[in-house]
């Protein structure tokens, strides 16, 4: 069945469906012997699709993986990067690292930690970080300061950012750690860059550390279950991929055979 080249390089793992139309794009791609163009279709079982010259065949589609990470501070939210910083695909073992084809799905900042889903399924990928989507993220954010209700309301009801308001968000004090700062907990139903720490920049209280503990109903501390350490990750079970395929209708979400224990 013919589909639009992007997309079967997604599903087949080789990369997430806007790094494919990157490719694409910078001539890596060929169909049948010629650079490919955005917008072209293929059947993977007629035509013959090259990616920096190397044949890319059906059977060599890796099995689907669908994990959770816990960020460290400090790891960049990349598959690779320019200036040598460490990457969340460094913190899984080699047989992941390499010809699987897993990448981050969404950013985490440099300097924030937490819950960060991998995966070699671009199309899911790709279903995910479209904007059309808006499955909630769960943050727990320190800020310096004590920040009034007032403010906290205002929060709630959105901040202009780049001309445009953000959408309304979740958010409640939680704790009060030390002297002039504040544990909130955020829950957003958009990501747009550096939201949280620009918002509450805006605001007046500047973030001292934000953590991503849940996404959807995925969380790093599922009740009753030991929590997941920094720098570990975990295959999502059964139930949290049935929970990203209700988000996304997406039937190339598979379930796996079995669950694993936390690994680093």
């Amino acid at each position: 069945m013919d589909a639009r080249l992007q997309k079967i390089l997604s599903e087949w793992g080789i990369a997430s469906r806007r790094q494919a139309e990157k490719m694409i794009e910078q001539g890596r791609v060929k169909l049948n012997g010629e650079i490919a163009h955005l917008g072209q279709k293929a059947d993977p079982q007629r035509d013959r699709i090259q990616v920096d010259g190397i044949p890319v065949n059906p059977g060599d589609r890796p099995t689907p993986l669908y994990l959770l990470l816990n960020k460290p501070t400090g790891v960049v939210s990349t598959c690779a990067d320019p200036q040598g910083r460490t990457t969340v695909l460094d913190l899984l073992p080699r047989d992941l690292q390499q010809a699987q084809g897993i990448h981050p799905v969404g950013r985490l900042d440099f300097d924030s930690t937490g819950a960060l889903l991998l995966t070699n399924d671009g199309e899911l990928t790709f279903q995910l970080t479209h904007p059309r989507h808006s499955i909630p993220k769960t943050y727990q954010v320190t800020v310096a300061g004590e920040p009034r209700e007032s403010t906290l309301e205002a929060w709630r009801r959105g901040v202009v950012l780049d001309g445009k308001k953000t959408r309304p968000a979740s958010v409640r004090i939680l704790d009060r750690p030390e002297q002039s700062q504040t544990l909130l907990e955020v829950i957003l139903c958009e990501g747009r860059n550096r939201q949280i720490r620009r918002v509450a920049d805006l605001l007046g209280y500047p973030v001292i550390h934000l953590h991503r503990s849940a996404i959807g109903s995925i969380h790093l501390n599922p009740p009753g279950e030991a929590p997941l350490p920094h720098g570990y990750y975990r295959p999502l079970n059964p139930s949290e991929i049935c929970f990203l395929q209700s988000q996304v209708s997406l039937k190339s979400v598979n379930l796996p055979a079995d669950t694993q224990e936390p690994t680093r």
